[in-house]
Formats: C-alpha cells, sequence, structure tokens
C-alpha cells in the first residue's frame, strides 16, 4: 500500500503523537508499504527529506506564515479548519504521491477534506488527544475535568490557553469544522478507550477501533549510555518523563516526594512550562531538551518511573518504555495510563490528584524490593504487548478494511474490562 500521513510535527520535534509517527511509518516501510510524511516546516529539516525509507515532505500553510501566533518557531500548530494554502499543498503532493489510504493524526487532516473528493484514497484519522471534541486538545477546564465543548465555554479556554487574538479564532473555528471532521474519516483509530469515550464515537455509527500506540521491536538502551546520561544521579533514582506542569501532575510529584523516607533522587526528563515549580525539594534533578536516546539510558537505570498526571492521559507510551527495560510504574488511575498499566502486575495505580496515594504507593515499592522484582519480570512480559509486530498488523488491517469499504472487523477491539480497584 502507499499511505500518506499528515502529521503536523515530525523529529526533531519530538513528543508522544511524533514518536508514534515516526515509528509507525518506519515500520510500515519495513513490511513492505510505501509510506510518506507531510508535515510543518523545522529549520533543522530540508523540504524533503528521504529517512529510513519515508519520504518527509515539508509543506507551507498561510496560518504558519503569521509567525507572531506561535510563541514556539519550532512548533507552527494547523488550525482546526482548512487553510488554503497548506490544502493546495496537500493536494499537489497526493496528486504525484498517488496514496491508497491518508491517515491523519492531528488538525492536519482539516486542510485536507477541501480536495479529498479528487483523490481515490481511504482516509484513516488517529485521535492521539481529545482535539476531536476540544479545542485545546486536553478536556481539562479552570483545573479539573471539562463536562463537555460548548461554545461559550470554549472561547473562554482557547482564550487562556492561546492568546486573545488566537484563541477565539481557534475555539469558533473548532466549532464549525467538529462535525465535519467527525463525519468524514472512512475509519477512526482511537489510542484508547478513554480517548474513544470522551471524543463520543462510542456506541454510534462511526467506525472505529481502540489500537494503543506502540514502540519500536527492538527499543532498548543504547550500548554506550548517551553523553548526557553522566549528569544522571547514581542508579536506583525515580524517573518522571514529561512536561514539566500541573496537567501532568509534577506539583503533586513533588508534594508526594516530600513525603517519603529513605528517598532516592527523583530525576525529571522534559520542558519547562510556565506552571514549572520553581522550588524543589534536595535531590530532585531536571533535565531539559534530552533526546530519546538518553532518556532510554535514564529508564535503564532508574528504580521506577512515576505518572502522576492530573488530567486524563489519552495514552501512556511512558508505561510502555518503562516496561519495556523492566521497570515498574506508579500511575495516576485513571485514562490511556490505567488502560495498560495493571494494578499490581506491571506497576501500582494511585488515586488521581492524591498525593498522600501517590507517596504511598512509591512507598511500598521502596519497601519492599521483592514484591518490586516480581513486577520488574511481568513488565517485560507485558512489554511485549506493546510492540510493532503487535500493533502493527492491526493497523494495516484497518487500512485494508478502509480500501475495500469492509465493515469493521470486531478483533480491531479490546476486551471490554471492569475498571481496575485501585
Amino acid at each position: 500500500m502507499r499511505i500518506l500521513m499528515l502529521a503536523q510535527f515530525y523529529p526533531p520535534v519530538i513528543g508522544g503523537e511524533e514518536r508514534h509517527v515516526l515509528s509507525l511509518g518506519e515500520a510500515l516501510v519495513a513490511r513492505g508499504h510505501e509510506v510518506a510524511v507531510a508535515c510543518m516546516p523545522h529549520p533543522d529539516r530540508p523540504q524533503l527529506e528521504w529517512r529510513n525509507g519515508v519520504a518527509i515532505h515539508s509543506l507551507h500553510g498561510g496560518f504558519q506564515r503569521m509567525s507572531a501566533l506561535f510563541s514556539e518557531i519550532e512548533r507552527p500548530h494547523v488550525p482546526p479548519f482548512p487553510d488554503p494554502e497548506l490544502a493546495a499543498r496537500l493536494h499537489g503532493l497526493a496528486r504525484s504521491f498517488a496514496p491508497d489510504v491518508v491517515h491523519g493524526h492531528n488538525w492536519m487532516i482539516h486542510s485536507f477534506l477541501p480536495v479529498r473528493s479528487a483523490h481515490d484514497a481511504a482516509l484513516v484519522s488517529t485521535l492521539h488527544d481529545y482535539s476531536l471534541p476540544c479545542a485545546i486538545k486536553t478536556m481539562v477546564r479552570d483545573g479539573g475535568a471539562c463536562e463537555g465543548p460548548e461554545l461559550r465555554k470554549c472561547l473562554s479556554c482557547a482564550q487562556h490557553h492561546f492568546s486573545a487574538v488566537k484563541g477565539p479564532v481557534v475555539a469558533a473555528g473548532h466549532a464549525l469544522f467538529r462535525p465535519l471532521h467527525r463525519g468524514a474519516p472512512d475509519r477512526f483509530i482511537a489510542v484508547s478507550r478513554a480517548v474513544a469515550e470522551t471524543s463520543g464515537i462510542i456506541g454510534g455509527d462511526i467506525p472505529f477501533s481502540v489500537i494503543p500506540t506502540f514502540i519500536p521491536d527492538d527499543l532498548a538502551p543504547p550500548e554506550d549510555p548517551h553523553p548526557l546520561a553522566r549528569a544522571l544521579p547514581p542508579d536506583g533514582f525515580l524517573l518522571f518523563v514529561g512536561e514539566l506542569n500541573r496537567n501532568k501532575g509534577v506539583d503533586l510529584l513533588l508534594d508526594a516526594y516530600r513525603r517519603l523516607e529513605n528517598a532516592p533522587p527523583l530525576v525529571l526528563i522534559g520542558r519547562r512550562r510556565p506552571d514549572t515549580p520553581d522550588e524543589l525539594p534536595a535531590n530532585v534533578h531536571i533535565f531539559e531538551h534530552w533526546p530519546h536516546a538518553a532518556v532510554m539510558t535514564a529508564w535503564s537505570r532508574c528504580l521506577f518511573g512515576v505518572a502522576p498526571s492530573r488530567w486524563v492521559e489519552p495514552c501512556g507510551t511512558i508505561v510502555m518504555e518503562s516496561n519495556v527495560v523492566g521497570k515498574a510504574m506508579v500511575a495516576a488511575g485513571h485514562g490511556g495510563l490505567a488502560e495498560l498499566v495493571e494494578h499490581g502486575r506491571n506497576g501500582l495505580l494511585f488515586e488521581p490528584g492524591d498525593a498522600a496515594a501517590l507517596a504511598a504507593a512509591m512507598q511500598y515499592l521502596l519497601d519492599h524490593p521483592d514484591f518490586r522484582r516480581q513486577i520488574e519480570g511481568a513488565a517485560l512480559v507485558a512489554a511485549e504487548a506493546f510492540k510493532a509486530n503487535r500493533v502493527v498488523p492491526k493497523i494495516e488491517r484497518i487500512y485494508r478494511e478502509a480500501i475495500a469499504g469492509l465493515p469493521l472487523s470486531r478483533s480491531a477491539f479490546p476486551a471490554d474490562a471492569p475498571p481496575q480497584t485501585l
């Protein structure tokens, strides 16, 4: 098959979504498919680049030319409505590449919809977050869970999240074009049941599958530790990886860490944000802008990982990365994290937002090394289900069904499971 990915960002810009698109594209090429990626330009990437068999096309859009709208020059987000210039460039790329499948991974799909009828390709959309119902993609309002989209609320949230100029445009455009996005794809893929439920695609007539993101089959720490890893404290530290903000629960983690007895060092790897705490307890280390190889070295040297997110995480790639090196994860018991961590097997879950419960779970793993080693063994086994050889064939099946117009394969759905008891 010939697959065109609509990806918005691509390495060297990196995050969970970007890493998924990178891994999926390379895995599909390895399985004999042709893959092209359409993404936003980056100062360090040429207009056309070939990487491990994937053709990466950097496409300008009119919205991205207004640099004053973006706080980070490397992340000029696409809007939740069609950008005429980007639509024209996507039309040209699709005409020359002639894809069998166009696979959208974010709001870039909106700029393909006006030209879709000119191309004989199936359309698949992966929901990596809550961008279908939410203009700021988080479903968080005033520090808590949002009950659902409503234009007045969305205008207020978007203005606060973006700016007084950009926010209302994004919110209004999102509200106007959300129904089009919901009805256009031949298939939706949600990275977790939490995303599918919150996006309102469960129980309706929209064809969808729940397929988590995945990790490459050969993912492992580098044989030669990354040079940045020299800055890590001695082996046996606690590890957090992600945005260093309140949504990710960094403040909660620091509160819980202060409660621990005989605590090892705590390492935080991620980007500082405006709400990153300024005051850190002793033995807490922050490292920014680390490449993935250095992060994997940190995973291999930590005692266990912590994912204390306040917001309902759409997925939990960090669970996969911790498990693949045999590390347990202490995670908030909701969303995609709770779908990947089986309490007492490959990690521990705690009541979201409860610093005392988080501290108790961390202390238990510190005080019970035999139990921790048991979990570490189970984590290695659990990681096998997250690897490309198990996940990519499910995505290929979705492509084939969409191309053929076949009914959705029920085997693409995960088994319904009762909520875990914390």
